[in-house]
């Protein structure tokens, strides 16, 4: 039984600090500066699109499940409209079928750990 608590903690805590090192590289947020993430999205405040604190309150940030941080990340390629209309008006975010699947994955993780 202890052996079962030790080992799932053991995965927690490797999947927390690989969104923790996403939120920490600056290699992603200098990707997502070149992209035109934060013509949209600021980390404190909605600009256009919801703050990114908001984001990750909504998707509850680093204890998100792989599934939300997937689905997340093929919104960022792919683009989307209707989970932010309340706050956005309806504006829907621009696809970013430029980043691949990683990229998209570590910028997803970045936002999360706001």
């Amino acid at each position: 039984m202890i052996t079962k608590h030790l080992f799932a903690a053991t995965i927690t805590l490797l999947l927390l600090s690989n969104i923790a090192h996403a939120a920490g590289d600056p290699k992603v947020k200098s990707a997502m500066a070149k992209s035109d993430c934060f013509t949209c999205h600021s980390v404190n405040a909605q600009v256009v699109g919801p703050a990114y604190k908001e984001v990750a309150k909504r998707y509850h940030g680093t204890m998100a499940p792989a599934s939300t941080i997937a689905t997340l990340a093929e919104k960022v390629i792919k683009g989307g409209n209707g989970n932010w209309n309340k706050e956005t008006g309806g504006s829907p975010m621009t696809a970013h079928a430029n980043l691949s699947k990683v990229q998209a994955t570590d910028m997803v993780k970045w936002v999360l750990a706001q």
